[in-house]
């Protein structure tokens, strides 16, 4: 950020060779009590202007940042931040790189529309550009620029809708608890005295106990410790850390596997609606992502979507 200056034109007056509401005698030999007021005022409004220029300067808005149209045409691709570990939505093989998944499509469609081409042609062309989020990472990667998107499971709340602009739902799950086939955890009804992991920056923990209370259960102590990403969630269930991976159900089909099985499949409850998530500076980004995403759920893809990569 440039220091704030006195234009030239202040400059002058506090040199005293130029006369602004008689702040001086002609040839700035003099100044009256009036005329020094006058010299403050002009002086004050100066520097406040300067100053106002030089933030602008520094802030921005949303293209300043990154994040506006102009900027990411200008940069030639999209920056979206999405899940690495989440087979269906967002999911990056570590051999080839390559990404695959639902919320992979929306963003390329949405690419698409930012560059006035076909899907097919923005994939074909790289024209976006994917950055690995969590759950606690997404919304500071908006805030930073980083990225000018967040597709990735991200659901809409009314906390989060504080901070950050969500397009509307593009696909709608909820909560699913996997436990370990030897744990002896049958039921809801065991869980008293549990440890049920979560993911960092997910609501998860609000949902399970709201379900807990409407079932009955409200007074059961259960502790809820929070893991970084998935993986490591899945790995503190397998070696006995915790006894319940609580998260979306359409993620936890990632790590099903033969030692372990979802807790009561037939109990729905914790509904995630997800949406795209933009920063409150993006309106031109916010606007179109939202057309992207109603076009997508309007016109079926994102149910095609869904059946391709065998959402639960």
């Amino acid at each position: 950020m440039r220091r704030t200056h006195i234009p030239a034109s202040d400059a002058s007056l506090a040199r005293g060779t130029a006369v602004a509401g008689g702040a001086t005698a002609p040839g700035g030999r003099g100044i009256t009590r009036r005329g020094f007021v006058s010299l403050a005022g002009a002086l004050a409004l100066g520097a406040a202007a300067s100053s106002t220029l030089a933030l602008a300067g520094c802030s921005g808005s949303g293209s300043s940042s990154g994040q506006g149209l102009k900027a990411i045409k200008s940069r030639g691709y999209l920056n979206c931040g999405v899940k690495t570990d989440v087979m269906g939505y967002g999911y990056q093989d570590t051999a080839t790189g390559k990404f695959t998944g639902m919320e992979i499509d929306i963003c390329y469609a949405i690419a698409a529309k930012v560059f006035g081409v076909s899907s097919a042609t923005a994939r074909r062309r790289d024209l976006v550009k994917f950055t690995g989020v969590t759950a606690k990472t997404r919304g500071p990667l908006v805030d930073s620029g980083q990225v000018d998107l967040v597709c990735a499971t991200y659901t809409i709340t009314p906390e989060r809708k504080q901070s950050w602009n969500f397009s509307d739902p593009y696909y709608t799950d909820s909560i699913g608890m996997l436990v370990l086939k030897s744990s002896g955890i049958k039921s809801v009804a065991d869980l008293d005295g549990k440890i049920v992991g979560v993911g960092e920056g997910a609501d998860t923990k609000a949902q399970v106990q709201a379900m807990l209370k409407s079932q009955g259960h409200g007074d059961f102590k259960v502790s809820y410790p929070q893991y970084l990403d998935y993986p490591t969630l899945a790995a503190a269930l397998a070696s006995g850390n915790i006894d319940v991976f609580a998260i979306d159900r359409s993620i936890i089909r990632t790590y099903v596997n033969d030692s372990n099985e979802l807790l009561e499949p037939k109990l729905v409850f914790g509904k995630q609606q997800y949406g795209v998530c933009t920063a409150k500076s993006s309106t031109e980004l916010t606007r179109l992502v939202n057309g992207v995403v109603g076009t997508l759920v309007s016109s079926g893809d994102i149910a095609r979507w869904a059946k391709k990569y065998k959402l639960l």
